[in-house]
């Protein structure tokens, strides 16, 4: 398969990236990567990124921002932040990529357990993560061609246990093998529609 990991380079996504690269034809594309990169809260920049990869069998995004702050302090402009990048970023990856996507290809978003399971100060975040769960599970019904489409949604995980163990009291630090498995399972599998959940 010819795989295109957007984010391949962050936490989860080197994770994912190594785990494709044994088997597959993978190109790995980020903000900042040599030859091609993307800003995905710019269409034109996320249009030119598929027109420089060309068709692909499957296509995995693992990126978005949005901001952490407690609810009172969060400006509108601070919950667009999350609406450009996470949501919509992903949203226009789909809507422009499923014309570089090759028959029964799949599209694979990712979120996190704030959809479900929202923490102190995760109100934008988890706002978004909610949003992409809806955009999933109605895109899916539309999907031509035998393409599918699935999200990902891990709790937090073991590469980043220090940055945000004092964020996620008494939840459940995932191995990167499980999170791995989830993209495994919606790239490889024939699932279309799922929220493929790894909180334990």
């Amino acid at each position: 398969m010819k795989i295109l990991i957007i984010g391949g380079t962050g936490t989860i996504g080197r994770k994912v990236s190594a785990h494709f690269i044994a088997t597959d034809e993978v190109i790995v594309v980020g903000r900042t990567t040599p030859n091609i990169s993307v800003e995905i809260t710019n269409t034109d920049s996320i249009r030119e990124m598929f027109e420089r990869v060309g068709k692909v069998d499957a296509i995995i995004s693992i990126v978005g921002e949005a901001k952490w702050k407690p609810f009172e302090d969060l400006s509108e402009e601070d919950f667009y932040v999350g609406i450009k990048s996470k949501l919509m970023g992903q949203v226009n990856i789909v809507r422009i990529g499923k014309e570089y996507l090759n028959e029964n290809g799949s599209f694979t978003l990712t979120t996190g357990v704030l959809a479900d399971d929202p923490v102190y100060m995760t109100t934008a975040a988890a706002m978004v993560n909610g949003g992409i769960h809806s955009f999933v599970l109605a895109a899916a019904l539309e999907m031509k061609n035998g393409q599918r489409i699935n999200v990902v949604s891990p709790d937090y995980v073991e590469d980043a246990y220090e940055k945000y163990k004092d964020f996620f009291p008494g939840h459940n630090c995932i191995p990167m093998r499980k999170v791995v498995n989830g993209y495994v399972r919606s790239v490889k599998g024939k699932g279309n529609g799922e929220i493929i959940r790894i909180y334990e």
